[in-house]
């Protein structure tokens, strides 16, 4: 099976994953369809055409966090967040853009061309098993002063693994960034926004501090290139964390949203940049 399929075979099964996985802490991420209205649990009627599901981003559900940096802890105890960063603190109108699932030799290198043209750095959440056969971008990435963190190695999601499991998901993809991008990764996020107590508490003893999104474009159901685009400019506001991804299905039309969306981001004000995580 290609990753493109396989990716798009993850997160159409991801609902039934939930829902078997709830006991284990996913009770806030919910299933909705394609019109942005809440899917019915018990599935369609008789006689009624299957309706393709996507995640309401559990984002949505958690209260923000402002600020960099790592939480203070007790001495000789590794600090541990309950919930994942959503949004950056800066001076004006500072906004971040993140691009999750790479790096996609067809689609990253657009991105990133893009981003140079423009001056912007971004932040790219990537996955052990995209970037072990494209150490070439992370470099890129790297000379180009972009972030680069740590997206599991397979894309699971997390609240249905052990412990093990999660922290081998997380080993073996920092390892590959550090080979290709010059250092271990600061900063993680779960796939599908799907958090637990195991992801944070494994995360911060691997060095890493967790970050979400407030605004999700959701490129990866391919709605088009002007909703990819409204949906950025809707959200725009001071430290806003945009998701977008630049791999796993046809990221066309989100190359293409970047392309407009940027210049008029930066047309109207907004500084784009990256997080400095400052050590406490």
């Amino acid at each position: 099976m290609k990753k493109d399929q396989l990716f798009t075979r993850r997160r159409l099964l991801l609902f039934g994953a939930t829902a078997a996985a709830g006991a284990a802490g996913t009770a806030g991420l919910f299933a909705w369809g394609p019109d942005g209205e809440p899917a019915d649990p018990a599935g369609p009627a008789a006689g009624a055409p299957a309706r393709r599901l996507a995640l309401k981003p559990s984002a949505y559900r958690l209260q923000p966090l402002t600020g960099y940096g790592s939480p203070r802890a007790a001495p000789g105890r590794t600090p541990v967040r309950r919930e994942p960063l959503l949004r950056m603190s800066g001076r004006g109108r500072t906004m971040v853009l993140t691009f999750d699932d790479g790096p996609d030799p067809r689609y990253t290198p657009r991105i990133l061309d893009t981003l140079a043209e423009y001056g912007v750095r971004a932040m790219f959440f990537v996955c052990g098993e995209m970037a072990v056969g494209h150490q070439d971008l992370l470099a890129r990435m790297a000379d180009e002063g972009h972030v680069v963190g740590n997206h599991t190695w397979s894309h699971p999601l997390l609240t249905a693994l052990s412990r093990r499991r999660i922290r081998s998901e997380m080993t073996r993809t920092s390892e590959v960034i550090e080979a290709g991008y010059g250092e271990r990764p600061r900063w993680f996020r779960a796939p599908y926004g799907a958090w637990n107590r195991a992801a944070f508490q494994l995360g911060a003893e691997l060095g890493m501090e967790p970050l979400a999104w407030t605004v999700d474009t959701l490129d990866w159901t391919t709605p088009g290139v002007r909703t990819i685009v409204d949906r950025v400019e809707q959200g725009a506001g001071s430290g806003v964390v945009i998701l977008s991804h630049d791999a796993g299905g046809d990221r066309t039309q989100s190359v293409k949203a970047l392309r407009r969306y940027l210049p008029r981001l930066l047309d109207s004000g907004y500084h784009l940049t990256v997080p400095q995580r400052q050590h406490t």
